[in-house]
């Protein structure tokens, strides 16, 4: 396992109460305008943070995209239990997502950008997954030493994000979070 990416040992984490509360996903899936034709993507989706509440506000498939099986493993237990059917698992990198061209509406790409060995090429694939005119919203950990979170070198600052994601066509808007260490970045494919 690369030293970037997540241990799925601490996959309890994701869902930590305070965690939750901190990040208010309602609010951030928010941003993502969901309609019920929307179909989308979540990049990194771990066990399903966001894949759930974005499931609920469509009727098209939500691609659960992870390169750990074992972590889709423990959102089809959570989907099994919230008896949701629109979600499809897709076992993949960021720098080579397996999913076919302009499948998507929507992506979603939360704590998991600053895990790619590429930024430049994962954008790319995101672009590629993207139908015309798509929406990508980013979340990331903010450049600077916090309690909790990746090391600070594994870190993008939000400045740099948004330079990188223009940078490959991306019209991009800052979105400020209820806390200080985590940011988000809402773009279109221009």
């Amino acid at each position: 396992m690369s030293e970037k990416k997540f241990d799925s040992k601490n996959a309890e984490k994701l869902l930590d109460e305070e965690r939750i509360a901190s990040l208010q996903p309602q609010q951030l899936v928010k941003h993502l305008s969901i309609t019920p034709e929307d179909h989308i993507a979540d990049l990194g989706a771990g066990n399903g943070l966001f894949t759930l509440l974005m499931a609920e506000q469509t009727e098209q498939p939500v691609y659960a995209v992870d390169l750990e099986p074992n972590m889709l493993d423990m959102l089809k237990d959570r989907v099994d239990t919230a008896h949701i059917h629109n979600i499809q698992y897709v076992v993949s990198d960021l720098e080579n997502i397996q999913m076919d061209n302009d499948s998507v509406d929507k992506v979603l790409a939360a704590f998991v950008i600053h895990e790619v060995n590429s930024v430049s090429k994962a954008l790319n694939e995101i672009k590629r997954i993207l139908k015309s005119q798509g929406q990508c919203m980013v979340v990331e950990w903010e450049a600077k030493e916090t309690a909790a979170g990746p090391p600070l070198s594994h870190r993008i600052s939000s400045e740099d994000l948004i330079k990188m994601m223009r940078d490959n066509g991306f019209d991009v808007e800052y979105i400020s979070l209820n806390n200080e260490e985590n940011y988000a970045v809402n773009a279109i494919m221009i």
